[in-house]
Parts: structure tokens; C-alpha cells; sequence
């Protein structure tokens, strides 16, 4: 797959959703780190429903650092794998306010260090509300899509990551996967995409299949 194939697919993206932002409702990274570390195995729209009454209860690191997991495992049990979830964004808060000073740190390293916090949400963290491109966020619809429009072979995260960062302008980065993500969920789900829908239907390799 060339660049120029993959730059292509960025301008059809662009023209058909140009002002496509990160679906996880929030105000500041304490909120939108969150909320993120919940949308694992979960959809976006079901995090946004949780993530109001959440902030409420607790709205900065300081007061989640001091929450009762019981308390906050009732509060996201929608989202699945709740106890887990719990621990981590509890804990995350904990060492964003003991080593951080209440404000959710900047740089790759340190993002990486919070428990619950992986390449892909420190990438969502730092893109959208820094504007700042380490990588492209990968997950589950920009894994399947970009493998089904030939940008990558691979279905390890982290190596479809590498063939996107190879392939498109780092200034595409941030904006791609938001777009990519949109397409998966308004034409190209996971079953039965409906490609006579699709804005990069002359561009698909799997047109139908």
C-alpha cells in the first residue's frame, strides 16, 4: 500500500466528515481520560451516559482518588468489566494526585504510567485535547477498517499503528482515526457494511464482502 493510496482515502475521509471530533463527552483530560479507559469493550454512547452522574460525584482526581471502589463500581457497572474499571480509574486518579499535583500529565511516559492507561488512551488523551501526535489511535473500527481497505495486513494494534504512522502525514494522525471511527459506525460496521453507502467505495479492495 503507498502513501499516495493512503492520502487519497484521507481527502475522501475529510470531504465527508470534516469536522469530526472524539465521541467521549467531555470537559478537560481528568474527564475525557475517564471516560476513555471506560470505553474499553464498551461503546461510546453507553460511557457518555455514565460518565454525567460519574463527574457529579466526583469531579477531579482529588475526589476520585478518595472514592470507595463499591461506590464507583455501581456507578459504571453499564460499561462492563466494572470492577476492573473501578480499580483503574481510581488508582489512575490516585497517581495523577500524589505524582502529578490533581492535573492529568502531558507527555507519552508519564500517561503510560497511570494504571488503566495504554498507547491508545494516552494517544486520545494527548490528541484531543493537546493536539499533540504520538501515533494513531487504534481500535477496534480503525483496526478492522483499515485492514479491510489494504493499509495494513496486521490485526495487532500496535502493528496496524505502525503501518498508519507509516503511511499517513503525521498532521493526519489526530483527525483520521475520528474519521475512521465515524465511517465504521455510520456504513462500515463490523457486519453487513452497506458499501453502496460508503464514501470510499471506488477506494475499497473489499467492495461487497
Amino acid at each position: 500500500m503507498s502513501s499516495a493510496w493512503a492520502r487519497t482515502i484521507v481527502r475522501r475521509l475529510h470531504g465527508e466528515y470534516p469536522d469530526c471530533r472524539c465521541a467521549l463527552t467531555h470537559a478537560n483530560p481528568y474527564e475525557l481520560i475517564v471516560a476513555t479507559i471506560l470505553s474499553a469493550q464498551c461503546t461510546d454512547e453507553m460511557v457518555n451516559k455514565v460518565t454525567p452522574a460519574l463527574f457529579r460525584r466526583y469531579p477531579t482526581p482529588a475526589a476520585l482518588a478518595r472514592a470507595r471502589q463499591p461506590a464507583v463500581e455501581k456507578l459504571v457497572k453499564s460499561t462492563g468489566f466494572f470492577r476492573n474499571k473501578a480499580k483503574n480509574i481510581i488508582g489512575m486518579a490516585r497517581k495523577v494526585v500524589a505524582d502529578h499535583g490533581g492535573q492529568v500529565p502531558r507527555t507519552m511516559e508519564e500517561l503510560l504510567t497511570l494504571p488503566g492507561v495504554a498507547r491508545k488512551t494516552a494517544n486520545v488523551v494527548r490528541g484531543t485535547c493537546w493536539g499533540l501526535a504520538d501515533g494513531v489511535v487504534v481500535d477496534t473500527h480503525v483496526n478492522r477498517i483499515a485492514k479491510r481497505l489494504g493499509l495494513t495486513r496486521h490485526s495487532d494494534p500496535v502493528k496496524v499503528e505502525q503501518d498508519l504512522m507509516a503511511l499517513l502525514p503525521r498532521e493526519e494522525w489526530i483527525d483520521f482515526s475520528h474519521r475512521l471511527i465515524r465511517l465504521g459506525r455510520s456504513v462500515c460496521p463490523a457486519r453487513r457494511p452497506r458499501c453502496d453507502e460508503c464514501p470510499l467505495r471506488p477506494h475499497c479492495p473489499r467492495v461487497g464482502v
